[in-house]
């Protein structure tokens, strides 16, 4: 059996909570490896090989391969390096890349990918890659060429042929959708008895948020169990429900269409209602025999 080797690592720090999929919280990285443990002093980087995990706080990273490229504390990359200093101490982790079969886990939440980079400066974790996929316990967020997560933004971004699916299976698909993620409301001040804060330690990353918004950019496409709606732009909130499209807009039931500038649809009742553009109409086509029940046309807004 292959002995694991193991190396604690200095990260930046970030911001004072943590969200999501965010290393920039807790105290050291702690990396491990099946393989070995590589440092290249004249390069400021440690690579880690074959089953290679790196830990912090509540996140983990594991892939076949890890680099971790750290430079002077408080400097910048471009910054030489003193050759007293190692990547712990006067030191600190500037940049993570994971390579092959990547997963990142919280407590709540996972990403998947075939490689990530995590940027401490700007907090941006990004997968690349076949299969990508973040999941936490409200939706399901797929792309085909790049995926992108923001936690002390709240944001996600995915681009190609991106999809999300809601805990109840309502899907918006569009060339780039930007997810925006809420703190779930605290305990009231008023309680009688404040609970005391949990440590650091106890964290679960994630646990207080959920979907707020969805913005979708280019082909977008929402399905009902009764429709495919389509636009060139859309917004959708899942609190509600609802889903705001522009642009081109066509609602499709069967082989009845009918288009116009915007359409509301109720993603929690299936209902849509079409709005023409200023001094138009909506225009359709509508097949006999078929269901008649379609989306009621509405008044332009302006």
């Amino acid at each position: 059996m292959k002995r694991r080797f193991a190396l604690a690592l200095s990260l930046l720090a970030g911001a004072a909570w943590a969200q999501g999929v965010d290393l920039n919280q807790g105290g050291p990285i702690e990396v491990t490896a099946r393989d070995g443990i590589e440092w290249r002093q004249n390069e400021q980087l440690v690579i880690a090989r074959d089953a290679a995990r790196a830990v912090r706080g509540g996140v983990t990273i594991d892939s076949d391969l890890l680099l971790a490229r750290y430079r002077p504390r408080g400097g910048t990359p471009a910054e030489p390096r003193p050759q007293s200093e190692g990547p712990g101490g006067a030191s600190e982790v500037w940049r993570l890349e994971a390579e092959g079969t990547v997963v990142i886990t919280t407590a709540t939440d996972r990403a998947e990918g075939d490689r990530a980079i995590y940027d401490t400066d700007q907090a941006v974790m990004v997968l690349t890659g076949r299969n990508l996929r973040l999941t936490s316990p409200d939706n399901v967020l797929t792309a085909r060429d790049s995926l992108e997560y923001w936690p002390q933004k709240r944001m996600a971004v995915a681009r190609g042929d991106a999809v999300v699916v809601t805990k109840d299976d309502k899907r918006v698909r569009a060339d780039v959708l930007v997810a925006y993620f809420r703190e779930a409301p605290t305990q009231a001040a008023s309680a009688p008895r404040p609970q005391p804060a949990r440590p650091a330690a106890e964290a679960t990353p994630g646990s207080d948020s959920t979907l707020e918004k969805v913005e979708a950019y280019g082909r977008v496409e929402i399905r009902t169990p009764t429709e495919v709606v389509r636009g060139d732009t859309g917004v959708y909130t899942p609190p509600n429900g609802l889903a705001l499209l522009r642009g081109n807009v066509t609602i499709v039931r069967g082989d009845n269409t009918l288009t116009g500038c915007e359409a509301i649809v109720n993603m929690q009742t299936g209902i849509s209602q079409l709005v023409a553009c200023p001094g138009d109409r909506v225009r359709g086509i509508i097949v006999p025999g078929q269901d008649q029940n379609l989306p009621t046309p509405g008044a332009p807004q302006r």
